[in-house]
């Protein structure tokens, strides 16, 4: 989400770690350890990060951080969002020229689409630079659907051709399809009001409001009725009276708000649930917009049973919240836009 201009350019001058949480926190945390054996064998997570040449690559690991690797491993290129497809067989991610900044309100419009299998491999490239931007997954993947400055268009990929278009009510980035296949979430312009989720309904094409200020970076819950989202709450006082982006969660229709994680010192941001609804994976870092202008976030999972959640100390947070849960968060690492699939891909070598 943009800030005024002036904090901007102070908010690059910091570290990209929270203080709140140094390095090896969730390793010294006997509770973070207990969630990191739970989850290991729980399928495997992809996100962006940078490789040893300094260019963005797409990794795997267990959810519990272990096992990571490289899946792109692309000198030539920066590949950013990586994005399962629901039976976890397919990846899709967007491949820029070496070089570039990812820039984390537009990243969905940057470089090409490629569509590889799950570990990387037979990684195919689909249309030119700028196009199908911010695809996402159809549920039974034989659809990808894009975000175009005429509307939202759904995509045959064994034709590569649109097969609908419909109006995109004012949804201009960060679109993605409900496992159900009914709905739309964005983020959008509603009733002339900026950064606000939205649902929309493939169906009507109705779209409604889920939460108005300052949000942004939906993600669907596995029963299609939820959503999750980062938000920046009115009435902060820190960082200059701009304030820190937490995660937060509603059902669709924008009932039943419910803060999921927040840290004062910290922006929360690329929320997502695992596939059994039972973990949350997010990153969190001291920079506006999670950090892939330069190297990313810290990549952390908790339990949703855990929520609500405050990391640190959060003096401010947390008397606007009392009676939390505080339950552990394991930090997997740095990196950028996670996703999680309880597939299996191969063996590590």
């Amino acid at each position: 989400m943009p800030r005024p201009v002036v904090l901007i350019a102070l908010s690059v001058i910091g570290v990209m770690i929270c203080p709140a949480s140094p390095a090896g926190e969730s390793e010294r945390d006997p509770r973070a350890r207990q969630l990191a054996e739970q989850v290991r064998a729980k399928g495997w997570i992809a996100y962006s990060a940078r490789s040893e040449n300094g260019t963005w690559d797409v990794f795997l690991s267990r959810p519990d951080g272990s096992q990571a690797r490289n899946i792109t491993n692309t000198p030539n290129y920066e590949e950013a969002a990586p994005m399962f497809r629901g039976d976890g067989k397919k990846l899709l991610y967007r491949q820029i020229a070496r070089g570039s900044t990812i820039n984390h309100d537009r990243w969905g419009f940057q470089g090409r689409l490629v569509i590889a299998d799950p570990d990387g491999g037979n990684a195919a490239v689909v249309g030119q630079d700028g196009q199908w931007p911010w695809a996402t997954w159809s549920p039974d993947g034989k659809q990808i659907a894009c975000l175009v400055p005429q509307g939202i268009q759904i995509v045959d990929l064994a034709s590569r051709k649109v097969v609908r278009s419909m109006p995109r009510e004012g949804i201009y980035q960060q679109l993605f399809w409900s496992p159900d296949g009914e709905w739309f979430c964005g983020t959008g312009n509603h009733l002339g009001v900026m950064w606000t989720v939205v649902r929309l309904h493939l169906a009507s094409g109705k779209l409604n409001a889920v939460h108005k200020f300052q949000s942004c970076t939906p993600a669907w819950f596995p029963d299609s009725q939820q959503i999750i989202f980062s938000s920046r709450p009115a009435g902060q006082t820190a960082d200059g009276g701009y304030g820190w982006t937490q995660l937060w969660m509603a059902e669709g229709d924008g009932s039943s708000e419910q803060l999921v994680y927040g840290e004062d010192g910290c922006h929360v941001y690329g929320g997502g649930l695992s596939p059994d609804g039972q973990y949350v994976l997010f990153t969190k870092s001291l920079k506006d917009g999670g950090g892939s202008e330069d190297s990313g976030g810290t990549i952390c999972l908790m339990r949703f049973s855990d929520a609500p959640t405050i990391g640190g100390a959060s003096e401010e947070l947390r008397k606007e919240h009392a009676g939390t849960k505080d339950g552990p968060v394991l930090e997997l690492g740095r990196g950028w836009e996670p996703c999680w699939t309880c597939q299996e891909i191969g063996t590590v070598q």
